[in-house]
């Protein structure tokens, strides 16, 4: 019973973080059409900021809620440097320049502040167990559960509810018609790309949360499996996301479970493989849809 829920925990903990930040590229390929290799990035921006705003005394929480909002403004920030001017390229140059700006923030880092793990004040009530009987639950996963899903359904009510996520639906879908009807592209794919910033955002508070430290390269393991979530789930429709991280947060804990502790270095190849046999057999994703990117 005890490996059990164990096991349930660790599926919605992994999955929660992978289904927020497959979603933030979803977002964006909604609007462009490619997918930014340089979203886990935010992730680490994420962490710097939270982790200067913490040693200058500023409390935990507020530092949580600026660093989100840096994360989401450096998302737009780099829409409008790097991706704005290459608009109407094919995908192929916005992917390679999304490259490009990852590897130049990973020597930024490296340089600016340290090649070295950064430690974080993580709070008290974060670390540790609590105890459910006999069963000892992490309380950073807990939190990571329940702040994943809490962030998940903000965000569908603003997609459904408001008029800016109404308008980011419909330039999904048909950009052309949802131009007739007055839409603004820059705007549209600003809000794009500051949603994905402060999903990015959210996710390293919560990878964080579980490992307690920042360096250069903290958002490049979390991005891969972003990007396979997203391939799984479909990168055409946001449920996709969510279904393509629970689903690589099963097989993860699952191969995790089953495993023999000497081929547990084997996971990351065997959720590899079952990648391709999505591409090969079930190239859309689990969810099918074919919206016009806006160019």
């Amino acid at each position: 019973m005890e490996e059990f829920v164990q096991y349930i925990v660790t599926i919605l903990s992994l999955g929660s973080i992978y289904a927020l930040l497959a979603l933030g590229l979803v977002v964006v390929f909604g609007q462009l059409g490619f997918l930014n290799f340089a979203h886990g990035d935010l992730m680490t921006l994420f962490g710097y900021c939270l982790l200067f705003l913490t040693l200058a005394g500023t409390p935990f929480w507020v530092a949580v809620l600026i660093a989100i909002v840096f994360a989401g403004l450096c998302a737009v920030a780099m829409e409008r440097i790097a991706f704005r001017p290459l608009r109407g390229q094919s995908p192929m140059s916005l992917l390679i320049t999304s490259f490009a700006i990852s590897g130049a923030l990973h020597v930024i880092f490296q340089i600016a502040i340290s090649p070295r793990s950064k430690p974080i004040p993580i709070p008290e009530f974060l670390s540790g167990y609590f105890t459910i009987g006999e069963i000892f639950i992490g309380r950073a996963q807990v939190f990571t559960i329940i702040v994943a899903i809490g962030s998940l359904l903000l965000l569908r009510y603003f997609l459904t509810h408001s008029r800016m996520g109404i308008g980011l639906r419909a330039s999904a879908d048909d950009f052309d018609v949802a131009r007739v009807m007055g839409i603004k592209a820059n705007r549209v794919i600003a809000l794009a790309f500051f949603l994905s910033g402060v999903l990015a955002g959210i996710a390293a508070l919560l990878w964080i949360s579980q490992r307690g430290a920042v360096f250069p390269t903290l958002g490049l393991t979390p991005m891969i499996k972003a990007l396979i979530a997203a391939i799984i789930g479909g990168l055409t429709n946001p449920k996709g996301a969510l279904y393509g991280g629970f689903f690589l947060g099963f097989l993860e804990a699952t191969l995790l479970s089953i495993l023999p502790d000497d081929l547990v270095v084997f996971r990351d190849a065997a959720v590899l493989l079952i990648l391709v046999l999505f591409l090969m057999y079930r190239p859309n994703g689990m969810i099918a849809t074919n919206p016009e990117p806006m160019r």
